[in-house]
Order: structure tokens, then C-alpha cells, then sequence
């Protein structure tokens, strides 16, 4: 019989604990990205006689206050958090707060609480997810055939990303995709996808690469390669890159020619001289 009266009383206690928690208005999941700043709200949708609006931190199943905001003593935070924290909005109905310059150390889970008279409490709950991610570097390069192009982008964050390769041309189009992931000491991961790009360029085509983390949003960048017909008028100038490090190898390597030329010249000329105006 006790058993049951236990029973019985933690099931009335989750179900009033529910009932004060879908009064309240918050979000679920905050994301930011590391170095910005996050926002929470809590907004009580119920009108009710509140005496403070309590923040806290969960730590290990740990509450921690982090700030108070009440109509007769004004909004404070606590001495440990007022670098990181601060009020954005304070109001008793609705109120939020804002976590500066978010790091790995913020991620966790923050509580709201409406103290009112006489209910209680009245509990809202968000999870901060912090992401980190920069900004994906592209690299196309030339492959042995001439419809041909490989291209490769790297982009590094935390989790780790979704590299994802695109071209503005139609008929051009992607296969042989390789994608690696490395992790790296500071828990980010740089993933590599790599891509062989082929068809006939009949005008310049734009490259893109687009990394996300999350539902975060995407960062993009974007390169153009030059059409069949400006390589060919290129090669026909000169001004090729290729035919250009060609020509300028040849030229490096006759004035190497030359100054060995003129070197052995030298010490011939200056043997002979010796030799003439030595002892009789």
C-alpha cells in the first residue's frame, strides 16, 4: 500500500511538473557559432503574479543561477557569469538573456524559471549547440586530359562538415567522388572531397563548394574556369601559364649555359696569360 502512495505521488508530480512546463514558451535548440553570441527567451504565455525570473545553467544534472531579474530589485547577474552573460529583454512575462562570444565551455542546457505566487514555478528549458566552421578552399587543377578537371575542396569544422561540390554548366558534370575526414587536435574535422569534373567547356564555368555543419547556415565559395577557346588563344599569345613556365625554363637554362660558357672562357684566358708572363 506504501509502495503504491509513492507511486502515486511521483506520477502527480511529473504530470504538475508537465503542466507548468507547456505554459511556457522557449526554443528547444539554440545554435551559434563559436566567437558569436546566443540569445534565449522565455516567454509566459500564461498571465500569472511573478516575483523573479530565474536563469540557470545545468551542468552535470547541476543548476547553477546565472541570473535574476525581479520587479523590485532590478535585473543582476551572478559574480562567476558577468563577463559571459547578460540580459537582452527583461520583462516578468518575457524575459532573455545573451551569451557572449559563445565557446565549447557554454554547450549544455539553460533553465528558465517564473517564480510565482502562489503556484510555484513555472520552467522553461534550451540546449545551447555550439558549431565551428570556416570557410572551404577550393583547388582545380588540370588533369592529363583536356575535358578533364579535378577538382578538390577542403572545408574544417566542428562537427564535422558536409562538403558538397557544384558546377553552373550543364553539361559538365562530377564522378570518381573521394571524401576523406581527418580529425584534428582541437576536436574540429577538415573533410576533403575530391572530384573529377568532365566534359567540353564551350564558355567559362563557375565551380562552387559549399560546407555545412548542422542546420547551421552554409558557407560557399565559388571559382571560374576559363573556356576551351581562351586556352587555345592563350596558347596561340603565349600568355598560357603553362607555355609561359615553359618558355621562361628555357630561358633560365641558356643564361645558366652562358655564364658557364663565359666562366671556362675566363679561366682558359687567364691560364694563358700566366703562362706568358711567367719565368723565362
Amino acid at each position: 500500500m506504501a509502495g503504491r502512495k509513492i507511486t502515486l505521488i511521483f506520477s502527480l508530480v511529473a504530470i504538475f511538473s508537465k503542466g507548468l512546463t507547456t505554459v511556457i514558451q522557449t526554443q528547444q535548440t539554440v545554435l551559434a557559432a563559436v566567437g558569436e553570441d546566443a540569445e534565449f527567451s522565455c516567454q509566459l504565455l500564461e498571465t500569472k503574479d511573478v516575483l523573479q525570473v530565474t536563469w540557470q545553467k545545468i551542468s552535470h544534472d547541476v543548476e547553477t543561477n546565472v541570473a535574476t531579474f525581479s520587479k523590485y530589485f532590478g535585473q543582476k547577474v551572478n559574480t562567476d557569469f558577468t563577463v559571459k552573460f547578460g540580459f537582452k529583454y527583461t520583462g516578468l512575462q518575457n524575459c532573455s538573456i545573451v551569451i557572449r562570444n559563445v565557446t565549447e565551455q557554454d554547450e549544455g542546457c539553460y533553465r528558465c524559471l517564473f517564480n510565482t505566487y502562489p503556484e510555484g514555478s513555472f520552467i522553461g528549458r534550451t540546449c545551447l549547440q555550439v558549431y565551428e566552421l570556416h570557410e572551404p578552399v577550393v583547388d582545380v587543377r588540370e588533369s592529363n586530359s583536356t575535358e578533364e578537371w579535378v577538382v578538390s575542396c577542403s572545408a574544417t569544422g566542428r562537427p564535422a562538415p558536409t562538403v558538397t561540390l557544384s558546377v553552373s554548366q550543364q553539361d559538365l558534370n562530377f564522378s570518381q567522388y573521394n571524401t576523406v575526414s581527418v580529425s584534428n587536435t582541437n576536436a574540429t574535422f577538415t573533410v576533403t572531397t575530391t572530384a573529377v569534373l568532365s566534359g567540353s567547356r564551350k564558355h567559362s564555368t563557375q565551380v562552387g563548394c559549399a560546407a555545412r555543419v548542422l542546420s547551421a547556415p552554409h558557407r560557399e565559395v565559388m571559382v571560374t574556369i576559363p573556356d576551351d577557346d581562351d586556352d587555345e588563344l592563350d596558347e596561340k599569345s603565349g600568355s598560357n601559364p603553362r607555355n609561359l613556365g615553359i618558355r621562361i625554363s628555357i630561358i633560365l637554362s641558356c643564361v645558366a649555359l652562358v655564364v658557364c660558357i663565359a666562366a671556362v672562357i675566363f679561366v682558359g684566358y687567364r691560364t694563358t696569360c700566366q703562362s706568358r708572363t711567367g719565368p723565362s
